[in-house]
């Protein structure tokens, strides 16, 4: 298994509002992140709908000389040494949480309408956008925290 662990922690308490880094969150089974727009239903793409999208993975690496933050990608948790794609249809757990990995999330340029950076987010990060995952045990997520895979898939 290879040395991966959380590097931020964003949540956006409100569909379109700024995310916000925290240092550690509470990952609820079925539902989200606690405190999360999505956690509540009233994220873009759960809106009325609690539970249908309850959490996004994007690996740090591909932020280097993007032009932007974590916190501009509209992602909850961002990683290193683990490739989240890989991670498609299997468990794991970060910290006391466990998540099975649902699909790619396809880049968009909802971060760009909601921030000033003119650069395109979705030709940023053009094939590099992350995992959505559902919760599948509740638990704290810690920055830090290990990204915990199965030892047959590393």
């Amino acid at each position: 298994m290879h040395d991966s662990k959380v590097i931020s922690i964003c949540i956006g308490r409100v569909a379109g509002a700024k995310m916000e880094e925290v240092t550690e969150v509470i990952a609820e089974k079925n539902k989200g992140l606690v405190g999360d727009r999505y956690y509540s239903g009233n994220g873009s793409f759960n809106k009325s709908n609690p539970g249908k999208r309850q959490i996004t993975f994007m690996n740090a690496m591909f932020f280097e000389d993007s032009g932007f933050n974590f916190s501009d990608s509209r992602r909850n948790i961002f990683t290193e040494g683990v490739e989240l794609m890989d991670l498609i249809g299997k468990e794991f757990s970060v910290g006391e949480a466990g998540f099975r990995g649902v699909k790619y999330c396809d880049p968009c340029n909802r971060p760009n309408t909601l921030t000033s950076i003119k650069r395109s987010f979705r030709e940023a990060f053009f094939d590099r956008g992350g995992l959505v995952a559902e919760i599948i045990e509740s638990g704290i997520i810690r920055t830090g925290d290990k990204v915990r895979v199965p030892k047959k898939d590393y």
